[in-house]
C-alpha cells in the first residue's frame, strides 16, 4: 500500500498547518514543551507513551536531509534565491568525483559571514543545532545527455516523499515561485485541499509550501520545515527515532493511514517561541496494513535507477558509541565506523532500511579539498 496522491495531498488538510504557539511574550519559556504536547493528539497511542527501552549516548540532533542533484548552479539558484537558504558549507571530493553542498535557514537577523569550503565553514556546520539540506552532486550528471535525471520519489512504494517549507502567505509565495519559473505539481487552489502547494525543484523533488498558523513572528519569507518518509510499522520506527534523540510530538490518524512527527530533543532554556516553531520536524507516513505484510519494502532511494534522496542524518559526540547501542536494535548498518576509506563515520539501517548517517559533532577529517578562501 501507498499513498495515493489525492491521499497525499488531502491529507494535509489536518496536518500541515503548523503547531500553534501563543504570540505574548510573557509567556514563561518553561511551558514551551508543554504547549507543543498540549497540542498533540489525545488518541492513546504506545509509541506517544512509552518510554524508550534504549537511548543512543551522545546527545543525537537531526542534522541533515541528502537529496541528489543533477545541476549545482540549477539547484542552488533554487534553493537560495527562490527559497531564502543559506549555503553554509561545501566538501569537495575530486578525488571521488562529487560534491556535496549544505544549505539551511538562518534567522533573518543572523549574518553569515563564513567560505563555505574552509575549516571555519565545517567548524559551523558540524557543530548545529538545526537541520541542513545535503545536495550531492556527481561531476558531469549536468553534461550527460545520457543521464535522465534522479528518481523524485512518490512512485508505488518509493519511501522518500518530500520536503517543506513554511510561509505566512502560500498564495503570494507560490505566485512569485511561478513568475520566477518554477513548475508546480500542485498547486494552492487545485485539488481538494486549498491552500496548500507542491512545487517542483530542479530535480522535480517534491517541495510543500505550506502556510503558518501564526503569521508575523517568523521574518523569514520562507523556512525549511519538514522531511517526509513513509514507513512500515511505527512500533519499531518510532522508538528507533525517540532512541536517536527525537521527541514525538504529534500524531494525526485517519482511516488508512496515520502521520507521526519528530523534531530532535534539544529544547534549552533560552528556547523561544520563534526557535521552536522554526525547527524542522521528520514526518512519518504510515499507510495501515503494511505492518502485517512480511514481503512489503519501501524503496529507500539508493537502488540502482531509483537514486535520489539518500540519508538522514545525525550528530553525536561519539560515534563508536553512539554505534554500539545503535548496533543492538538490530537493523544492521551500511557502513561501519572503521569500514570504508573514511574512518570514524558510520551509515547505520532504520527499520525500514533508510540510510542513517551518524558524524561526530564537530566533524573529522572527511579528506576533502579545502577552500583557501577566508
Amino acid at each position: 500500500l501507498t499513498l495515493t496522491r489525492s491521499e497525499v495531498v488531502t491529507s494535509f488538510s489536518l496536518l500541515k498547518t503548523p503547531l500553534s504557539f501563543a504570540t505574548g511574550t510573557n509567556r514563561a519559556k518553561k511551558n514551551l514543551r508543554k504547549d507543543i504536547k498540549a497540542r498533540a493528539t489525545n488518541t492513546p497511542d504506545t509509541e506517544m507513551t512509552q518510554e524508550n527501552s534504549m537511548t543512543v549516548p551522545g546527545r543525537p540532533t537531526w542534522q541533515q536531509t541528502m537529496l541528489r542533484i543533477a545541476d549545482p548552479v540549477n539547484s542552488l539558484a533554487f534553493y537560495q534565491d527562490l527559497m531564502g537558504m543559506t549555503l553554509i558549507d561545501t566538501l569537495n571530493f575530486p578525488q571521488y568525483n562529487f560534491k556535496l553542498y549544505f544549505l539551511t535557514t538562518l534567522h533573518e537577523d543572523e549574518t553569515y559571514d563564513l567560505t563555505p569550503g574552509t575549516q571555519e565553514a565545517h567548524d559551523y556546520m558540524w557543530s548545529i543545532e538545526g537541520t541542513a539540506l545535503e545536495l550531492t552532486h556527481n561531476y558531469g550528471t549536468e553534461d550527460l545527455d545520457s543521464f535522465s535525471g534522479y528518481h523524485p520519489g512518490n512512485q508505488e512504494k518509493d519511501g522518500f516523499g518530500h520536503v517543506a517549507f513554511n510561509t505566512d502567505d502560500v498564495y503570494a509565495a507560490c505566485e512569485n515561485l511561478e513568475k520566477a519559473g518554477v513548475a508546480f505539481q500542485k498547486k494552492p487552489d487545485e485539488g481538494r485541499m486549498k491552500g496548500l502547494a507542491f512545487a517542483l525543484d530542479p530535480d522535480g523533488y517534491w517541495v510543500e509550501i505550506v502556510r503558518r498558523q501564526e503569521q508575523g513572528i517568523i521574518p523569514n519569507y520562507f523556512n525549511l520545515s519538514q522531511t517526509m518518509m513513509r514507513i512500515k510499522d511505527p512500533s519499531k520506527s518510532i522508538p528507533f527515532y525517540k532512541a536517536m534523540g527525537m521527541e514525538l510530538i504529534k500524531k494525526i490518524e485517519l482511516d488508512s493511514f496515520s502521520l507521526y512527527f519528530l523534531v530532535s530533543s534539544c529544547f534549552g532554556a533560552d528556547e523561544t517561541v520563534s526557535d521552536a516553531m522554526f525547527r524542522p520536524v521528520l514526518e512519518l507516513t504510515h499507510n495501515h496494513g503494511t505492518e502485517d505484510d512480511a514481503d512489503f519494502k519501501y524503496y529507500n532511494g539508493n537502488e540502482d535507477g531509483r537514486q535520489g534522496f539518500g540519508h538522514i542524518g545525525f550528530l553525536v559526540d561519539n560515534v563508536y558509541e553512539a554505534c554500539d547501542a545503535i548496533r543492538t536494535m538490530g537493523y544492521g548498518f551500511k557502513k561501519e565506523a572503521d569500514g570504508g576509506s573514511m574512518k570514524g563515520l558510520a551509515f547505520a539501517y532504520d527499520p525500514d532500511g533508510y540510510a542513517v548517517e551518524i558524524i561526530k559533532r564537530g566533524g573529522i577529517d572527511f579528506g576533502d579539498v579545502m577552500s583557501t578562501k577566508k
